[in-house]
């Protein structure tokens, strides 16, 4: 036969015990009795969030403004030859790089500052992101040994008590962590798109290089052998 204290006390936490709100206003209350109930490590939490995403997103918004994965390479390549049909950032680049001709001399120094005035300040944030996403887990690492002491000292307790000190604390622990972790995975999620957008800028710059080294070679070449004929 079941004890029937036992019994009440399950039938009292059942109450207690409600299913996921269907509804927005049920849904943001319980999301917010959830932060509530992490503890002040969720404050920094959520700050940490704010501005990783804030800084990924700008960025994402910046690199793909320059259009680099829109534009062919039979496209610019066109504009090499009539820069002032060129359009938006490509188009920008082809004019300054050409701007004093097609020659190695000019082309080779003004990739060059396109380049150290676009990448490195990409890798600077790109690292600030990195560590930003690093922090996440290990803030909510903090929130599970907070809640692991929290549950010690319940068991340390020898009163009626001690069950739910130790469910208390678990239960802490065990929302920081997973607070933590939905944080990193979407930022480390931007990290992989950053990171590719970059290299396709990269790689249009050294594309965009090795085709006008090689027409300005052709050019020197050809008034070589006009000067010779």
């Amino acid at each position: 036969m079941p004890d029937p204290a036992q019994a009440a006390q399950a039938a009292e936490a059942a109450q207690h015990i409600t299913a996921m709100p269907t509804d927005l206003f049920g849904f943001i209350a319980g999301t917010w009795d959830v932060w509530v109930d992490g503890g002040w490590v969720m404050i920094p939490l959520a700050l940490l969030a704010i501005y990783t995403y804030f800084e990924a997103a700008a960025l994402v918004m910046h690199l793909r403004r320059t259009r680099i994965n829109k534009t062919p390479q039979g496209q610019w390549e066109q504009w090499i030859d009539s820069p002032e049909e060129g359009t938006g950032h490509v188009g920008d680049i082809i004019r300054y790089v050409t701007g004093n001709g097609i020659c190695r001399n000019s082309v080779l120094p003004r990739i060059a500052a396109v380049r150290q005035a676009m990448i490195p300040e990409v890798n600077q944030k790109i690292v600030l992101l990195s560590v930003l996403v690093t922090v996440a887990p290990l803030l909510g690492l903090l929130g599970t040994v907070i809640g692991m002491l929290t549950t010690f000292k319940g068991l340390s307790v020898n009163t009626g008590q001690t069950i739910d000190l130790v469910a208390e604390g678990i239960r802490v622990a065990l929302i920081t962590t997973q607070t933590g972790l939905q944080v990193a995975i979407p930022g480390y999620i931007f990290l992989s798109v950053l990171v590719k957008k970059r290299n396709e800028y990269n790689a249009f710059l050294a594309s965009l290089e090795s085709t006008l080294v090689q027409k300005a070679t052709r050019l020197e070449h050809a008034q070589q052998d006009e000067a010779s004929a």
